[in-house]
């Protein structure tokens, strides 16, 4: 029996699945289309997100400059100022104008990545749901390269004219390139712990919670830290290399 079998049967005897699984489905104009764990999962981590943002306003508008803030004013003056920070050294002065763009980002791909400790399989495990995201950051970086460069923009990528096709590709392959990353790094980590739980008998899992810790710390948190600020990152720069030069010189 070779590996490849011996996880197979593993999988089947532990009920452990890593795939995309299809709850129900419904037809529109014609087409069939699934509601799967990646909906169920994306819409646990908006309503969470979403929850957050209400009880942050409605600790906002409460506060009294002269009234000392709570313990929970402390953490989202932290966070705001740490956004405002983050994309004030990466994009200069005009980075303040993408620090909601860029927050949000952070928290969707973050809490997205860390929702396997609770059980959901992640949203960002699913190519559907990383290509997006990358194409937006695809559209954020033309549309500013218009903005200030205009038609520069578009006659830099014949610059040098031999290199045109490289260029081009170079472009094209950007979203690729950031969402396959993520997709890559986030869905290795879930297939490794559907391996681990698989191999392992559930009578001796009970035994190795410390062991199982540790390694969702690795896989969940810190990769999926590691892999939201990477996006971010990426983000920030490739939308700030169209800025004019004094400015990008001045960050």
């Amino acid at each position: 029996m070779g590996i490849g079998t011996a996880a197979r049967y593993a999988f089947l005897a532990n009920d452990v699945d890593v795939g995309i699984t299809g709850y129900f489905h419904f037809e529109v104009a014609g087409q069939t289309l699934w509601i799967t764990t990646t909906h169920v999962s994306l819409l646990i981590v908006v309503i969470a997100l979403t929850v957050f943002a209400l009880f942050a306003n409605k600790a906002i508008k409460k506060a009294k400059p002269e009234d000392v803030p709570g313990p929970f004013l402390n953490v989202i003056e932290l966070l705001v100022e740490s956004v405002d920070d983050l994309t004030k050294s990466n994009m200069g002065s005009r980075g303040a104008n993408f620090s909601n763009y860029i927050g949000t980002l952070f928290a969707v791909i973050l809490l997205s990545n860390i929702s396997g400790l609770f059980g959901l399989r992640p949203p960002t495990a699913d190519y559907g749901v990383t290509l997006p995201l990358a194409l937006v950051t695809f559209v954020l970086i033309h549309y500013n390269g218009f903005k200030y460069e205009k038609a520069g923009h578009v006659t830099k990528l014949f610059q040098p004219v031999l290199l045109t096709p490289i260029n081009i590709i170079g472009e094209v392959a950007t979203p690729l390139s950031m969402s396959l990353r993520l997709f890559g790094n986030v869905l290795s980590g879930t297939v490794m712990m559907g391996l681990i739980y698989g191999l392992v008998p559930k009578i001796i899992q009970a035994f190795l919670w410390p062991v199982f810790g540790v390694l969702h710390v690795y896989f969940d948190v810190f990769s999926g830290a590691i892999q939201s600020y990477v996006f971010c990152m990426l983000t920030m720069v490739f939308i700030a290399q169209n800025f004019p030069e004094e400015e990008a010189q001045g960050q």
